[in-house]
């Protein structure tokens, strides 16, 4: 919906649009900006579960009342990871033996703030709540969020190894394509603020970066999700452990994707399917897998040091789907009266959603699901000026001039930017500034704008 933290999971939250919660930025909630929603945690816990959330899963601050929406949402407090704060702390050690606030950031995590980091804590705690709720036997929501891969790249330097920099390439497409329009490019100040890339004193807005660090981003990008995918790993085993992998459902997903070097952009805050496309992947006892017997392993642990793994495109969908679906998607397979679909407007409505559930993919083969509809998604993201400034990448509400509206198809990604008035959240679709169009087949890096071509 809007490749970026709050946005992003305030929507798939509540099950409603950025343009419906109002919020684009960081700095309003909606329960007082925009309308009373309920979200998706919370319309389990009135149906009489316990929910429970771990980590990030709204993001903290004003965008979800300096709560984690609690108590709407959640039975208990939300748990931090104590050592959440030190995140962007100079805790990377350079060459020099001092202490930076780096992006690329392999740590020895014995000389880490109490010896550990954010993600391990988190899958400790959230194996503590699944052994509290297989004793007292009661229905129960869990959300963990992890950070990783999430700037700054700080993940336990052992992972490092399982990508030798000789092995690591540039991005398919690193340069800025010759018919982008200047609105839809994305800056990546944040990248600039970390020490080790402010001393490389790269030119803005378009950079680029050095090859030899941009491999090693990519290196450790790709060690951090290696990192987070261990420590999913653990948090399933322990689901085996307490016996109750047979009787839980398990979604995996992230709020948006990151470019990592694509279109000579890093970061989120874009149109691109490498910003807005992300995981979800779903595990449904019974439907989506055979059913298990008691005491057999569906989530045996798979150390990432000793097993050769092997990529195992199983199941992998081609639908088009939207985050704004797993609210209703969850209340089906859960046996919960799905939310109706929201009328528009719907500011008033409590519960509604936005999307329609995806359950029925899960009975039937791609060919089998109707086809009277073609699926799509959109996304949006706003924009301060025509061309890229300092605060391009998170413009506050009241500066947000100019939009970005993108519908994604099979066959075509399209992309319009219209003027944007903050003060009423309207978008003037007369007044065009910049469009985009690709051809996913012939050219699905999206790096080829034949918007003007217009013969499509």
């Amino acid at each position: 919906q809007q490749a970026v933290c709050a946005p992003s999971r305030v929507s798939f939250l509540t099950g409603r649009r950025p343009d419906t919660t109002r919020l684009y930025d960081f700095y309003s909630y909606w329960r007082v900006h925009a309308g009373n929603y309920s979200t998706m945690p919370q319309y389990f816990k009135e149906n009489g579960y316990t929910t429970l959330s771990v980590g990030k899963v709204f993001h903290p601050g004003v965008s979800s009342n300096y709560s984690d929406d609690y108590p709407y949402s959640w039975s208990v407090p939300p748990f931090h990871p104590s050592t959440e704060k030190y995140e962007n702390y100079k805790t990377c050690r350079g060459k020099d033996g001092k202490l930076y606030a780096n992006l690329v950031c392999p740590v020895d995590v014995t000389e880490m703030p109490n010896g550990t980091l954010p993600d391990i804590q988190s899958t400790e705690e959230a194996i503590r709540l699944l052994n509290v709720m297989k004793t007292k036997k009661q229905k129960f929501f869990l959300a963990v969020g992890y950070h990783k891969p999430h700037i700054p790249l700080r993940y336990p330097q052992e992972f490092r190894k399982l990508y030798p920099l000789e092995n690591i390439t540039l991005a398919p497409d690193p340069w800025v394509p010759e018919k982008l329009p200047s609105v839809a490019y994305n800056p990546w100040t944040d990248l600039r603020q970390r020490d080790d890339v402010e001393a490389l004193n790269v030119s803005f807005p378009y950079g680029p970066l050095p090859d030899d660090f941009q491999r090693q981003i990519r290196q450790s990008y790709y060690a951090a999700v290696s990192y987070l995918d261990t420590q999913v790993g653990l948090l399933l085993n322990a689901l085996d452990d307490v016996g109750l992998s047979n009787s839980t459902i398990v979604v995996f997903t992230a709020d948006h994707g990151w470019s990592l070097g694509e279109h000579g952009e890093w970061a989120k805050y874009s149109n691109f399917d490498v910003a807005t496309r992300v995981p979800l992947m779903f595990y449904v006892p019974g439907m989506t897998s055979p059913s298990v017997s008691q005491g057999e392993r569906v989530f045996p642990y798979l150390d990432p040091f000793s097993h050769h793994l092997s990529l195992v495109p199983q199941g992998r969908s081609n639908k088009v789907v939207e985050l704004l679906s797993l609210f209703s998607t969850l209340a089906e397979l859960a046996g919960l009266q799905v939310p109706p679909v929201c009328p528009e407007p719907s500011f008033h409505v409590a519960l509604c959603t936005e999307g329609s559930s995806i359950a029925q993919y899960f009975h039937a083969s791609e060919e089998k699901v109707e086809k009277e509809k073609e699926s799509f998604a959109f996304s949006q993201y706003p924009r301060p000026a025509d061309t890229p400034q300092w605060n391009s990448d998170k413009p506050r509400l009241k500066d947000i001039r100019i939009m970005g509206y993108s519908m994604r198809t099979i066959d075509y990604r399209y992309t319009l930017w219209v003027q944007f008035n903050p003060n009423n959240f309207s978008a003037d679709f007369e007044d065009v500034h910049a469009g985009e169009l690709y051809v996913m087949k012939t050219d699905p890096n999206q790096d080829d704008n034949v918007y003007d071509n217009m013969s499509h």
